[in-house]
């Protein structure tokens, strides 16, 4: 469910009302603060979206790429995070999003708050699903390249495809690679492993 920012433009003296028109992050909080368990609520170029929890199969499929990543990764430091909230960069308010998956450092996000810079991110997945998937395949892209976050990888169940985006470039990454579900993904520096699709 998408939901319109409020207008930011102020009313003249004789226009404005008698309340004040909440603004996109105030609306955005409220809607966190309230959201049931297991909801996500992120802001996303201006818009606000509450996503339901996910389905059986696609945590399958995130469970399965931590398995991999554990199993896989040369650095032994890296820690695999679900459920954790990115503060990135935006054209206006900043964007606030939770991916299915957030690669980095151990120790990383070791404080007590809610949102965090993606400084130390390494890769971020989306699984999509048909509500999520037009934001994961375009909006997402170019937040996560605003971010300078060096990997966006989406497995896009409704395309039976694995895209995996590097070398990020303003509002896109300059490189990316589309590989049919069920075949050796590659995945390049820093992480440098192949994930198996087949498993999903």
């Amino acid at each position: 469910m998408a939901m319109p920012l409020p207008a930011s433009d102020e009313a003249s003296p004789v226009e404005r009302p008698d309340f004040e028109v909440a603004t996109a992050r105030e609306t955005f909080e409220l809607f966190s603060a309230q959201a049931p368990r297991g909801w996500r609520v992120e802001l996303i170029e201006g818009e606000i979206y509450v996503v339901p929890p996910a389905n059986g199969e696609h945590e399958e499929i995130v469970a399965e790429v931590v398995e991999q990543v554990i199993a896989r990764r040369s650095d032994k430091a890296l820690r695999n995070f679900t459920g954790i909230g990115l503060s990135l960069p935006g054209t206006g308010d900043p964007v606030r999003v939770i991916p299915d998956l957030a690669i980095a450092p151990k120790g990383s996000f070791g404080d007590k708050q809610d949102w965090h810079a993606p400084d130390p991110v390494l890769l971020v997945a989306e699984v999509t699903s048909a509500s999520t998937a037009s934001r994961d395949r375009v909006q997402k892209i170019r937040a996560y390249a605003r971010a300078r976050i060096p990997v966006y990888l989406m497995i896009d169940r409704e395309a039976d495809e694995a895209v995996v985006c590097s070398e990020p470039h303003g509002d896109d990454y300059t490189h990316k690679s589309i590989h049919k579900l069920g075949t050796e993904v590659p995945l390049p520096a820093p992480l440098g492993f192949t994930l198996d699709t087949a498993a999903f």
